[in-house]
């Protein structure tokens, strides 16, 4: 059977490739941005660590992993993996399950005792940083490894933000974060914690800080006027996952409501679940391809037991039950009543309707701009005042933690240039290295490993972690499905192939260069290269 990519060689058949001694292209090698890289909000040079992790060097893939991310066992958790989503391979088959390694590699870390090295120099400077969550220890981090002196103050009693006060330990255990938590502290960065920072421009003139870094988290929920008798029990979602933290758990009944869409709504009825109630119901005034939530949150939700009220809204709340109205959306898809009432039997009711930032520290700050909740910043993540910068809840954003932590190393690098009196230019992107571009029929079929995850039995009456991570033959094999989209790996394919002998190796990891005296231009290698790293550009006239 012929190749399904053969060129033919004749001079006299292949004038579209331009053969012979005429040649109008020559073939170069590039380095095209891999999708995968290209969607994560932190910036993690993806197939980079995940080239060093197929061939078995674990720590210099985590060692790459963290040159972006100090975080990568919390973020194998807890990140929603855009990346996955913009992987080539699932074009394939599935997406490689980037996630899933980056926990291995996060957990082995900590395993083997892995840690950061003190920057070589000290640049004098000191960077105050509010708030111990993922961005502020993201840019934390960051600022240390260029030299600087940081300080995080935090007003919790613990590191971790909301990573730790609104991220249940079924998905996040807590001795993960402390255990990522300590490598950027003995570092040299320092976190006082029981210090609420009131007055900004105040603590750093005390402080004499020359820079400021603002990350505090959103831990104030947003309330709805909802008419409840005065025996009724209501309560609001962060308080209720906060007080699982630091405090007594919360007393909710057989029966829960939460009122909500999103994943701390989803949070609390698994909560709720866990702590002995019968019944856990989420009441949403829209449809499920409508829920904020991700949608394998929800799965794992609904194999636990929790059930979802779907276009429905509560009217009013009793010592005993609440009154839900059923919805219907218009035609721009927005929630309408209909005036169709229905009554729930519910011990208390949990309002998970989003979250505000305390941004009180911020008053009377010349020059400083906050509109609808959150702080204007500009490119370099400065706000209004110089020498204050901020990111991940308090500005515009999706909050996720893989946005904050991508907002703490984005502002580090612009602190640290503002500290020296520069600008910080990002280094321009390459061309993405998009699907077409690859030489697919190269690559067997190998679907993504799927992870273990505890018996629907256990997920209710414990604490214990849902999702299992891989162990070091499935870690090995999820990251050899990586397709190196965009980079050349040294396969060889285009030294085989080519018909003048014009490819010339430079040695394990030099990759190759064209001897372009010999090649005809025919376009072979390119056409031959599985992951798109040849381009055939005409040549100068």
């Amino acid at each position: 059977m012929e190749h399904p990519y053969a060129i033919t060689l004749d001079v006299g058949t292949s004038l579209a490739n331009h053969t012979g001694s005429w040649r109008t292209k020559r073939p170069v090698y590039v380095d095209r941005l891999p999708p995968c890289n290209a969607a994560c909000p932190a910036g993690e040079n993806i197939q980079a660590w995940l080239f060093r992790a197929e061939s078995g060097d674990y720590e210099a893939a985590w060692r790459k992993l963290t040159e972006n991310n100090p975080l990568p066992a919390i973020m194998g958790r807890v990140c929603y993996h855009p990346c996955q989503g913009a992987c080539n391979r699932g074009e394939v088959d599935e997406a490689v399950g980037i996630n899933s390694v980056e926990r291995f590699l996060g957990d082995e870390a900590l395993k083997q005792g892995w840690g950061f090295d003190k920057p070589e120099t000290e640049s004098g400077k000191r960077v105050l940083i509010v708030g111990a969550g993922p961005s502020g220890l993201s840019a934390a981090y960051h600022l240390r490894r260029l030299g600087h002196q940081v300080t995080i103050k935090e007003a919790g009693p613990l590191p971790g933000g909301m990573m730790r006060f609104g991220i249940p330990k079924y998905r996040l255990p807590r001795e993960i974060i402390d255990g990522e938590v300590k490598r950027i502290t003995d570092m040299g960065v320092a976190i006082e914690y029981g210090v609420k920072v009131d007055d900004i421009a105040e603590t750093m003139r005390e402080g004499r800080f020359d820079a400021a870094f603002l990350a505090v988290g959103a831990h104030i929920a947003k309330r709805a006027y909802i008419p409840a008798g005065a025996a009724a029990r209501v309560l609001d979602a962060v308080s209720v996952l906060h007080s699982m933290e630091d405090g007594e758990k919360p007393m909710l009944g057989r029966r829960v409501v939460v009122y909500g869409g999103g994943n701390t709504a989803l949070d609390v009825a698994r909560t709720a679940k866990r702590l002995g109630a019968e019944e856990a119901v989420i009441v949403y005034r829209r449809t499920r391809d409508k829920m904020p939530a991700h949608d394998f949150e929800l799965e794992e939700a609904l194999q636990e037991g929790v059930l979802v009220k779907w276009l429905s809204t509560i009217r009013n709340v009793e010592e005993g039950e609440i009154t839900v109205e059923r919805m219907e959306l218009d035609a721009s898809g927005f929630p309408q009543p209909t005036g169709e009432i229905e009554t729930l039997a519910t011990d208390s009711v949990v309002l998970a309707l989003g979250q505000d930032v305390d941004l009180s520290l911020l008053d009377n700050v010349p020059g400083l701009e906050i509109d609808k909740g959150v702080v204007k910043v500009g490119p370099n993540m400065m706000t209004g005042a110089p020498g204050i910068f901020a990111g991940g809840d308090m500005v515009p954003s999706e909050r996720t933690v893989t946005v904050a932590v991508g907002h703490g190393k984005k502002a580090a690098r612009h602190i640290d240039a503002w500290l020296r009196g520069e600008t910080y230019e990002p280094a321009e992107k390459h061309e993405l290295a998009s699907f077409d571009k690859l030489n697919t029929w190269y690559y067997d079929d190998a679907p993504r490993t799927i992870q273990p995850v505890l018996a629907d039995v256990r997920r209710t009456s414990t604490f214990e972690e849902v999702v299992g991570g891989l162990d070091e033959t499935n870690a090995l094999y999820e990251a050899r499905r990586c397709l190196s989209c965009g980079n050349c790996f040294e396969c060889d394919n285009c030294y085989g192939v080519c018909p003048d002998n014009a490819v010339i190796k430079l040695g394990p990891g030099k990759g190759f260069r064209f001897n372009y005296d010999f090649c005809k231009g025919c376009g072979v290698c390119a056409t031959e290269c599985p992951c798109g790293a040849i381009t055939m550009t005409p040549e100068a006239i």
